[in-house]
């Protein structure tokens, strides 16, 4: 990866060669008290030659936290000096460059353990080990590498040694995160605003973070300068202005809604906009509060519906507003509308999917097996998109 800024247009700037651009804007948008920490940040494209669409994303390397870097070199016993070559490089680095932009220090498999297996000479912990890679010990397996990263490893097992070299290819390659783009390029051309959620949290008692949220968030000093691409999508609201939108966007989902309905705003679209958004409480949680209140003050929204999931006895989530307004939401399909969904692909966007599926069975009228064939006529116009991670 090589990575430069420059003044002149030539260079593309891609996956390969990020572009070196400002971290401008960081702060909060979760309030005191909010189990979430999300914040909103703008990074600057001046002068990159970078352009964006509603429903990209920006992509953003990230570095491992220098705490954890060293503890891993003071277990390997080294330096952080050697050379190492890491996973896909072309040539040698220093260790310590390498555990803190190369590799993923997260995430260890099954293979980590037999490697480990293999390497311990105490017999006990051998013994742990090798337990655990039984067949029928597989849950155990599996809730012990949910809890552990590498330098736990090192830490439980320090009859286990490594040369820096045998270490750094147990490790995957450290990949760049994708956010979801908040802003319109009609409305900043030259910058990004991001909406992101940063991961803190405690396993097999140790302190853990989201690499690139932390690294965004704790470590990049305003005015510093972070290596990022554009990652375009099919993503995208409809060419027809005149076309309604129906956006699900519960969380840091809402970040490409954000950018849909500013960039629909910019154009003057007469389509009528309608969104769903979640979250906990709706005194902490609400981002983009006044935005929101302002577009729907405006006629430029012209449905918010809200879902708190903690702000009543019975949890509230985006599905059930969609059931709530089930009628509705079916005549506005039929008169066109899309229909988008972004956010948390394991639970929300299956629950959204089967609320959308029952509303069109019954409001429709199709039963499931005519809503299923009603909904893939919808994925196939390109009406129903989903933005799921």
């Amino acid at each position: 990866m090589s990575i430069e800024t420059s003044s002149h247009p030539a260079p593309t700037y891609n996956r390969d060669h990020p572009f070196l651009a400002r971290l401008v804007e960081n702060r909060m948008l979760s309030r005191p008290g909010s189990d979430k920490e999300t914040r909103h940040m703008v990074v600057d494209l001046e002068d990159s030659g970078l352009v964006y669409k509603p429903g990209d994303s920006l992509g953003v390397y990230g570095l491992n936290r220098d705490c954890e870097v060293a503890e891993i070199i003071e277990r390997l016993g080294a330096t952080g000096e050697e050379l190492v070559t890491p996973m896909r490089a072309t040539e040698p680095v220093p260790l310590r460059l390498a555990l803190t932009r190369d590799c993923a220090l997260a995430g260890p498999t099954k293979k980590t353990v037999e490697i480990f297996a293999a390497k311990v000479s105490d017999a006990a912990q051998k013994a742990q080990l090798e337990a655990l890679l039984a067949p029928e010990a597989k849950p155990q397996l599996d809730d012990f590498l949910y809890n552990r990263a590498f330098v736990d490893f090192l830490a439980e097992y320090p009859s286990a040694k490594f040369e820096p070299q045998e270490f750094v290819s147990m490790l995957r390659r450290l990949v760049p995160r994708l956010y979801s783009i908040a802003s319109s390029p009609r409305v900043s051309p030259k910058s990004v605003d991001l909406t992101v959620a940063v991961v803190r949290y405690t396993t097999n008692g140790r302190d853990r973070v989201g690499v690139c949220t932390s690294y965004l968030s704790d470590r990049v000093p305003l005015g510093e300068r972070v290596p990022v691409f554009v990652s375009h999508s099919h993503f995208a609201p409809p060419d027809d202005t005149s076309a309604d939108c129906i956006m699900v966007g519960p969380g840091t989902g809402i970040a490409p809604f954000r950018s849909f309905v500013q960039d629909r705003v910019a154009l003057g679209a007469s389509g009528k906009n309608w969104i769903f958004f979640g979250e906990q409480h709706a005194a902490l949680d609400y981002l983009y509060e006044e935005e929101w209140a302002d577009y729907v003050a405006k006629g430029q929204v012209q449905r918010l519906d809200l879902a708190w999931s903690r702000d009543q006895a019975e949890k509230v989530y985006v599905q059930d507003k969609m059931r709530a307004s089930a009628a509705e939401l079916w005549a506005w399909l039929e008169r066109g509308a899309y229909f988008y969904v972004c956010g948390d692909a394991k639970r929300m966007a299956k629950d959204v999917d089967k609320a959308l599926h029952e509303i069109i069975a019954e409001q429709g009228g199709l039963g499931e097996a005519g809503a299923a064939d009603y909904v893939k006529q919808l994925k196939k116009d390109k009406r129903y998109q989903r933005d799921v991670y």
